[in-house]
């Protein structure tokens, strides 16, 4: 028997055929992407911090990754059904851990969004998200498999509950992204345009009540429409970073990252597009717009509802993550604090990032066999 071939009966022979490889070949190059640029950005960014190993950002990197591709395979091993479960405990873990962080948690720029491990810190929204759009998706599936069961209602709590929660901290880039994520997951659960057309009206509502009173907010939003009122020095450098690489990049000789801000995290589209140019601009970007879309037409040929909305959901917050990042970065949009998906340093964002991915391999891989009835998502 040949290794690798549609006859190995192996364990992970069984995996290997039973998953989309294109889209594995497509985050395996984003990965070393993000290691290449991560390498060109930390040095700079850790001499601008006063961190003496230029270094530090790519290996404390590099310890994230082994777990994060650990993850992947494990989580993407599950059936539908276990991965039901794994996201809502994952979801009721993250937010219990939520909570703590808002009692517990130190204040980091005016936000508690983290908890101190001692060798690192924890982020646990970042785990909630792909927890609530799994539970988020059940819930919706229930309600369209029974229409007297309160599917929507549940879903509806169950946001409103996680934007408070992101709203305390407050975060609200990641509120923003989390609207737009459970909006789609409503469009896909058959929702009337009605409905979305109420969500986004809310959506507005709660924006304008933040802009007067936060001042984080509008002072965002004021440096986002007024340019020439400085109060957006981070995007407007890191638009000069993005113009300054040109067609092919300025490589060494780029000048600019090194005055940008959380260049490592934040802005790590603009140190790739100055150190390596407008070329590995595009690159990045068609290599998440295909892994997307292929994930959503994966998700339009599943016959669950449950794994079509969950999977469109997981690959709306991998997709809206790198555009709000992007385009930050772009100054199409105003700063959110928002990591560019397996690019961008961070050990909460890679590591739920892959389970995030484990996820969608698990709900879209191809069962060998026939499951057993429970196993089938309605």
């Amino acid at each position: 028997m040949t290794a690798f071939s549609r006859t190995d009966n192996s364990f992970f022979g069984r995996w290997w055929w039973s998953v989309d490889r294109t889209s594995l070949a497509i985050l395996a190059m984003i990965m070393m992407i993000g290691f290449v640029v991560l390498f060109a950005a930390g040095p700079s960014a850790a001499a601008r911090i006063g961190i003496s190993n230029e270094f530090h950002f790519p290996m404390r990197q590099f310890m994230f990754l082994a777990p994060t591709i650990f993850l992947i395979f494990c989580v993407s091993m599950l059936s539908p059904l276990q991965a039901r479960r794994f996201g809502v405990i994952m979801f009721v873990g993250a937010v219990g851990m939520m909570l703590y962080t808002l009692v517990f948690g130190g204040e980091i720029n005016g936000s508690k969004r983290w908890i101190d491990l001692g060798f690192t810190s924890l982020q646990p929204s970042e785990f909630a998200k792909p927890g609530f759009v799994i539970a988020a998706g059940w819930m919706l599936a229930e309600g369209a498999r029974d229409p007297k069961f309160p599917g929507g209602l549940i879903a509806a709590g169950l946001y409103a509950l996680f934007a408070g929660l992101l709203l305390l901290q407050p975060d609200f880039g990641q509120w923003a992204l989390m609207t737009g994520v459970w909006m789609v997951m409503f469009f896909v659960a058959g929702w009337s345009w009605l409905w979305i057309a109420v969500l986004c009206a809310l959506s507005l509502s709660a924006l304008t009540v933040g802009y007067f009173l936060s001042a984080h907010v509008a002072a965002r939003i004021d440096g986002f429409l007024s340019p020439a009122s400085g109060e957006n020095y981070q995007v407007d450098r890191a638009l000069e970073t993005v113009a300054n690489g040109g067609l092919a990049g300025r490589g060494e000789a780029a000048p600019i990252k090194g005055q940008l801000p959380d260049a490592q995290t934040d802005f790590i589209f603009a140190v790739a597009a100055e150190e390596f140019g407008f070329v590995l601009g595009i690159m990045i970007i068609i290599l998440f717009a295909i892994f997307v879309g292929r994930t959503l037409t994966k998700a339009a040929s599943l016959r669950s509802i449950f794994c079509q909305c969950a999977v469109t959901g997981l690959a709306a917050i991998i997709g809206c993550q790198a555009i709000i990042n992007i385009g930050v970065s772009l100054r199409a949009l105003p700063a959110k604090g928002m990591t560019l998906p397996f690019i961008s340093y961070g050990g909460s964002s890679l590591l739920a990032t892959g389970l995030t991915v484990g996820l969608i391999i698990a709900l879209t891989r191809t069962q060998s066999g026939v499951r057993r009835r429970k196993d089938v998502m309605p």
